[in-house]
């Protein structure tokens, strides 16, 4: 129960006010214009994800409450927390390929800002509704097998469709989109904008507010993740060759290909030859796994300690990982 509210607490309250702060502060007419490349850079990594983790499917043979699971995390990348902090620590290190720290700063926030939230339309969109999918054929499939001892009395409506968690994942995703249209809004309309952002705007409360609010969205999102390693590593039964098949994935397999795509992209004129968007884009095939993962299984039941049990691991890995990327990425653009 803990588990849930905190859920709930994240996407209704700290997500929306981390998306929207920073779109707003970050986000500009001229900057949309700019990055139109990064919507099609981040459809390619849910498509080349999705691809190769069917492929992994098929070979492990995972049951069916896990294939959900095995596509989100071959498909969702992290684009939004992890280069939120990645960035402005690239930014402050001495001699960057990526010019002045502030410089740096300031248009590096613009493209993670974007890349959160085209990360979060994509995953809403997509992630949700495959969990969805595959947990509603294990419900059905539980449901033909224990019928008579399924309904109601009172009411003739089957237990697994009375709890309260049915109906959360719906708002969830109305609420995702909010934050997105708003901070847009904020940042592309020069009459909003100097109203609420600066440190002379009559109205900077609001924002401040906000990056207040979701400065706790990063820390309370671990904290659930963490939460639902209920079973231990043993007790989650989700193979080896599983975990290994998506560390495969995102850490090997994704980054080389977003080499090819992003460089092929620079070649023929699709991507403007400004340093530090060019690391973006690669950047976001070499994240790990989205975190949100995690609250979509919960909230539907299906896979919670093996989403954790993949979470560990890909999160363990990732430092060894994004760091050799990063390296080899700000070699290539600089």
């Amino acid at each position: 129960m803990a588990r849930k509210q905190l859920n709930g607490v994240v996407f209704f309250v700290f997500n929306p006010a981390l998306v929207g702060s920073n779109l707003a502060k970050t986000i500009t007419s001229e900057s949309i214009v700019l990055l139109w490349f990064m919507p099609f850079n981040i459809l390619a990594t849910y498509i080349i994800g999705s691809i190769l983790g069917w492929i992994l499917i098929k070979c492990t043979r995972a049951p069916q409450h896990l294939k959900g699971l095995i596509l989100g995390c071959c498909s969702a990348g992290n684009l939004g927390n992890l280069p939120i902090i990645i960035i402005p620590a690239v930014c402050r290190e001495k001699g960057s390929p990526f010019g002045a720290p502030e410089t740096c700063y300031k248009y590096g926030m613009a493209y993670v800002s974007l890349s959160m939230a085209i990360g979060a339309v994509y995953f809403w969109s997509y992630v949700y509704n495959i969990v969805r999918v595959s947990s509603s054929k294990v419900n059905n499939e539980d449901n033909r097998e224990e019928l008579p001892s399924t309904m109601n009395s009172a009411e003739g409506t089957p237990k697994f469709l009375q709890g309260d968690y049915t109906e959360a994942p719906l708002v969830c995703t109305k609420t995702e989109g909010i934050e997105k249209v708003v901070g847009f809004l904020i940042g592309v309309v020069p009459q909003i904008r100097n109203l609420m952002i600066g440190g002379t705007a009559p109205l900077r409360v609001i924002t401040d507010s906000a990056s207040l609010l979701g400065d706790a969205a990063i820390p309370i999102v671990s904290l659930v993740v963490g939460g639902n390693l209920l079973r231990g590593l043993k007790g989650s039964g989700i193979e080896v060759c599983v975990i290994v098949g998506i560390i495969a994935v995102r850490y090997i397999v994704l980054p080389l290909l977003g080499i090819v795509i992003v460089k092929g992209a620079v070649r023929v004129g699709m991507v403007h030859s400004h340093p530090l968007y060019q690391f973006v884009l690669l950047l976001q095939y070499a994240v790990p796994p989205a975190m949100n993962i995690g609250t979509v299984t919960q909230l539907f039941g299906a896979g919670e300690s093996e989403c954790s049990v993949v979470m560990l691991w890909t999160y363990a890995v990732a430092p060894v990982s994004l760091t050799l990327w990063s390296t080899l990425f700000m070699w290539l653009v600089g």
